[in-house]
């Protein structure tokens, strides 16, 4: 995986999600109740406390988990809640070293096909099925994973040009197109 991925807004931070599996599965953990850039900047972040130019699922989930949670409740916070998401991250590396060997990008490189990866996604720690269907319109539209029923499997997510999620983010304009579709969203679910 080497792709070019505008979502956090911080060259370097994109820089790896683009070719970190693992980096764009954590961000994609640390997306809520925070700004996307700065869930999205979080692996980064977390790389550079760590020593380190990536992350691995294997140093990760043998972590000690308060020396952990410190990494990310240093200044400035690599989230709004760093204590609950150091577990979080810990437990979807522990995951994907029980169940892919530490390898990210074995939860889509075998899926069968697209409803075989979402159910592979709505198994990690900390994916419900919107983040897992969110997640999946990422890999399809800006990291190349494409298998077959892929789009529906993703739901509204998967449409073809809607600015929906952070799967359509590709630079400041598409941000802040999501960022109304989502406002607009919020204020249509308070009127019901």
């Amino acid at each position: 995986m080497n792709r070019t991925v505008r979502i956090a807004q911080h060259p370097e931070a994109d820089e790896l999600l683009g070719r970190s599996p693992l980096a764009a599965l954590v961000g994609m953990l640390l997306d809520q109740q925070v700004p996307m850039e700065w869930a999205f900047t979080g692996p980064y972040t977390l790389a550079q406390r760590l020593g380190t130019d990536d992350l691995d699922a294997h140093e990760i989930a043998r972590y000690e988990p308060e020396a952990f949670a410190a990494l990310l409740t240093a200044k400035p916070a690599v989230h709004r809640y760093p204590g609950a998401m150091a577990k979080r991250v810990q437990q979807l590396c522990r995951h994907l070293v029980e169940t892919y060997d530490g390898d990210a990008a074995a939860v889509w490189r075998d899926a069968a096909d697209g409803k075989d990866l979402l159910a592979r996604l709505n198994a990690l720690p900390g994916f419900g099925k919107q983040k897992a269907q969110i997640f999946l319109a990422l890999l399809g539209k800006q990291l190349g994973v494409t298998p077959e029923g892929w789009r529906a499997a993703a739901g509204p997510y998967g449409e073809e040009g809607s600015f929906r999620s952070v799967a359509d983010i590709t630079g400041p304009e598409s941000l802040t197109r999501v960022r109304a579709y989502k406002q607009e969203a919020k204020r249509a679910a308070k009127q019901q």
